[in-house]
C-alpha cells in the first residue's frame, strides 16, 4: 500500500492531522462530553488503523474489511480510554485495533460475515454516533436504519453479526444480582457447587498480594490485554505475566 490510497470510500491525503498535543486534548475533551469533536479525532486517526491493516499484507482478506474492522476497534478505544492514565491514546489504540483484526482473521473461516452486512454495520455505527451527537441521547436501531436508508432487518442482523460472543463468564449487569456471572443464569439451580466455587475464587482473589490482584482484575474482570495492564501499571508485559502467573498459581492452591 501507498501512503495515499483510497479504503472503504475515503483517501487518506484527505484525512486530519492531529499533533500529539492536540490529540491529548481533544481526547480529553471528548472523554468530557464534547462528542462533537469524536467523528474528526477517529478521521485523525484513520492512518493508524491503515497502518495496522498494512501488517496483514499477506492475508487473504480484503484491505478495505480489514480497515472497517480496525476503525470499529478504534471506536471501541475511544469509548475505553482512561484520561486518567499516563498512557498515549495511540499506545492504548494500537493494541485494540490489532486485537479486533487479529479476530476477525482467525474467525475469518470459521464464521464468514458477508462484506455487505459488515459495510451496514459500520455505517449504522457512524449513524450512531452522529444521531446520538444530535439528540444527546440513546438512539433506537429504528432511527438508525432511517438515517442511513436500510431496511430494520438488515440493521439488526450487521450489528448481530459484528457482535462479539457472550462467555458464560461475563458478568450480569442488574441492580441485584451482584456478582453474578451468565453461567450463574444457565447452571443446574439443583447443585450449589457453582455457588461454593465462586466464593473460594472470591475470598482467594481478596489474599492475593496487591499487584496479582490487580493484574487478576484488569486481565480477566476488565478484558484487559497483557499489554493494556502493563501500560497501566507501568511495568513490563514480562512482569505482568509472570505476576498473572503466580496468581493463578495460588488461586489453584486455593481451590
Amino acid at each position: 500500500m501507498s501512503n495515499k490510497v483510497t479504503i472503504t470510500g475515503i483517501s487518506t491525503s484527505t484525512l486530519p492531522k492531529l499533533t500529539a498535543k492536540e490529540s491529548e486534548s481533544m481526547i480529553r475533551l471528548i472523554k468530557a462530553g464534547r462528542s462533537d469533536l469524536r467523528e474528526t479525532f477517529l478521521m485523525a486517526n484513520a492512518r493508524l488503523v491503515l497502518s495496522m491493516v498494512q501488517r496483514f499484507g499477506k492475508s487473504k482478506e480484503n484491505a478495505d474489511d480489514l480497515f472497517q474492522v480496525g476503525m470499529l476497534g478504534l471506536m471501541k478505544a475511544v469509548d475505553n480510554f482512561d484520561v486518567s492514565l499516563d498512557v498515549r491514546f495511540s499506545t492504548y489504540a494500537v493494541p485494540m485495533v490489532l486485537g479486533e483484526i487479529r479476530r476477525y482473521v482467525r474467525e475469518g473461516t470459521a464464521m464468514k460475515v458477508g462484506r455487505n452486512l459488515r459495510d451496514i454495520a459500520y455505517r449504522a455505527v457512524q449513524a450512531r454516533d452522529r444521531l446520538e451527537r444530535a439528540k444527546v441521547k440513546e438512539v433506537s436501531l429504528a432511527e438508525i436504519a432511517a438515517e442511513i436508508d436500510v431496511p430494520y432487518r438488515e440493521v439488526v442482523s450487521a450489528l448481530d453479526a459484528i457482535a462479539e460472543p457472550l462467555s458464560i463468564y461475563d458478568p450480569v449487569f442488574s441492580d441485584t444480582d451482584d456478582g453474578m456471572l451468565v453461567l450463574d443464569q444457565i447452571k443446574d439451580k439443583r447443585s450449589d457447587i457453582d455457588y461454593v466455587d465462586r466464593l473460594t475464587l472470591r475470598e482467594g482473589i481478596k489474599s492475593l498480594p496487591e499487584r496479582e490482584k490487580l493484574v487478576v482484575l484488569y486481565r480477566y474482570f476488565m478484558g484487559k490485554t497483557q499489554t493494556e495492564i502493563a501500560d497501566a501499571l507501568k511495568m513490563s508485559q514480562a512482569q505482568v505475566s509472570r505476576l498473572e502467573k503466580n496468581a493463578i498459581g495460588r488461586l489453584k492452591e486455593a481451590f
